[in-house]
C-alpha cells in the first residue's frame, strides 16, 4: 500500500482565461490516480518576473495528498499544461498555465527534470504567503 504524502503544487496563469486556467489545474490535479486536492490558497495577482514583458499572473498554491511518485506527478503536471494550451517558447515568458512541485513531503529531490524543494521559493513572496496559508489549514485538520 503506498503512503499518502502531502504536495504543495503551485499554479499561475497570464494569458487567456487566468481564473479558468486555474481552475481546471485544480481539478485536473484532482482528478489524477491516487490524488486528491485538500486545501487551496486564495487567488493572488501578481507581476511577473523576469526580462520578458508580459502581463500580471494569477497565482495559487494547491495542497494534495496523493500516492504518486513526484516524477509520475511532474509528468501529470505538465500534460495538464498542456492541455491548457501551454507551449513552451522562452524562459519566464507568457503562460496559459505553469504547474510547479514547490514541496513533496519532506523529500529532497534533485534529477534533471525536477528539484525539490522548488529552488525560487524563497524568491516568490507569494508562494512564501500561499505555502504558510496552506501549512496553517493542513494543521487546523491534523
Amino acid at each position: 500500500m503506498s503512503t499518502h504524502e502531502r504536495v504543495y503544487v503551485a499554479l499561475g496563469s497570464n494569458l487567456g482565461d487566468r481564473a479558468a486556467h486555474l481552475a481546471a489545474a485544480r481539478a485536473g490535479l484532482g482528478a489524477l490516480p491516487g490524488t486528491r486536492v485538500t486545501a487551496m490558497s486564495q487567488v493572488e495577482e501578481t507581476a511577473p518576473i523576469g526580462p520578458v514583458r508580459q502581463g500580471p499572473f494569477l497565482n495559487q498554491m494547491v495542497l494534495l495528498e496523493t500516492t504518486l511518485e513526484p516524477d509520475e506527478l511532474l509528468e501529470h503536471c505538465l500534460a495538464i499544461e498542456r492541455e491548457e494550451g501551454r507551449v513552451r517558447r522562452e524562459r519566464w515568458g507568457p503562460r496559459t498555465l505553469d504547474l510547479d512541485i514547490v514541496r513533496f513531503g519532506d523529500r529532497e529531490i534533485a534529477t534533471d527534470a525536477l528539484t525539490v524543494p522548488h529552488p525560487q521559493l524563497t524568491n516568490r513572496p507569494f508562494w512564501q504567503r500561499e505555502l504558510a496559508e496552506l501549512e496553517a489549514l493542513a494543521h487546523a485538520h491534523d
